[in-house]
Order: C-alpha cells, then sequence, then structure tokens
C-alpha cells in the first residue's frame, strides 16, 4: 500500500467514496460509484465518452407517453462502479467505443465490486466482473468481458472482445489464461480494498 496521504487531497462523498482532487474525472454526470471507492491522484476517469446517438430501445421509450424520465437517465451512464473498488495513480478508466453502419460510438462500461485496478493500467472492457485484481501497467483491450474472480498479473495485454472465465490467473502479452484459481480465493488473495 503507498504511504499515507495528506489530509487535504481526498474528497469523501456521502457514501464513502474517496476521490483525489489530484484525480482527472471528466463527465462526472455520467459515472455511478457504488460505494467505499478510493481513486487516487492522476487516475482518469472518462464519463464523457458516452453513446449520443439514440439506441432503438431508448427512442421507443420517448415516442411512449407513459415513460419516465428515469428510464432515459439510465441511458446516460458511460461507467457504473460497484463498491468497494480501487484505482490507482495514473491508470485509465474508459469505456469501449466501436463503429457500427457507420455511426461511431461509445457503450456502456460495468465494473463489479473489489475491483482493484493497479498503477498505469489502462482498460476499455464492457464488464469487469467482482472480485476482480488488475496488476500494474496492464491494458485491458475494448469490449473484453472479464467474469468474477479474476487475476492479472502485471503487464498482461489482454485483447480486445476477450472473455477471462471466473476463477483464472491471467499473464503475457497476449493475456492468457495461466491457471485456475481454487474457489475460495476471494479470501486468500492479497486484495489491498
Amino acid at each position: 500500500m503507498p504511504a499515507k496521504q495528506a489530509k487535504g487531497e481526498y474528497i469523501e462523498t456521502d457514501t464513502g467514496n474517496k476521490v483525489s482532487r489530484k484525480s482527472n474525472i471528466v463527465g462526472s454526470q455520467n459515472i455511478i460509484l457504488g460505494g467505499r471507492t478510493i481513486i487516487q491522484a492522476e487516475c482518469t476517469i472518462r464519463g464523457d465518452l458516452r453513446r449520443t446517438i439514440p439506441s432503438s430501445s431508448s427512442s421507443s421509450l420517448s415516442t411512449n407517453p407513459g415513460s419516465t424520465s428515469s428510464s432515459s437517465s439510465h441511458s446516460n451512464v458511460a461507467i457504473a462502479i460497484g463498491r468497494y473498488c480501487f484505482f490507482s495513480r495514473s491508470c485509465v478508466i474508459r469505456p469501449p467505443c466501436k463503429t457500427l453502419k457507420g455511426q461511431f460510438s461509445y457503450y456502456p462500461m460495468k465494473l463489479g465490486d473489489h475491483v482493484f485496478v493497479g498503477e498505469g493500467s489502462v482498460v476499455e472492457a464492457a464488464v469487469v466482473g467482482s472480485w476482480v485484481k488488475i496488476g500494474k501497467d496492464c491494458v485491458i483491450g475494448k469490449f473484453a468481458i472479464i467474469k468474477d474472480c479474476v487475476k492479472i498479473e502485471d503487464g498482461t495485454v489482454i485483447a480486445a472482445n476477450t472473455v477471462i472465465p471466473s476463477f483464472s490467473l491471467v499473464r503475457g502479452r497476449p493475456g492468457v489464461v495461466v491457471e485456475e484459481l481454487p474457489e475460495t480465493a476471494p479470501e486468500g488473495l492479497d486484495w489491498p480494498v
């Protein structure tokens, strides 16, 4: 764990999130923090990169006179982060993007509970499950799906559209599953959160 930070460096929210004043959070209105999450200095979270074209399901909702505004507000969420997550210094979290039918768009990203992202890592996954540890200087490609209870070792590069199964240890460039973790892995791993 890093040394204790200065008392005034973090802003604490009502739900117990601690956000460094030196972090770069863009589009905060499009980011949901579940609670008890720590975001360290120089960490970049890009909530401004969200879908701007109306999807077919949201356009049909908006034409329905009985629809509520809360259903349309969920389409504005770019990044949903679970509880007890830890984002180390200089990591980058941004939603995945692609061009479909000639239209460039960003897609929502969901991170589960107890997710640790190491220093200098870049995450563009579609889904990161709960109890996931991403090591230092890792790259998680666009639209990757990382299931629950996965440990990704330092320097690993996971290709775009890769699915990592639950209870896996991943390493290498490109990242491959090298070992299966026991079902008791969440209790035995040294999670920094």
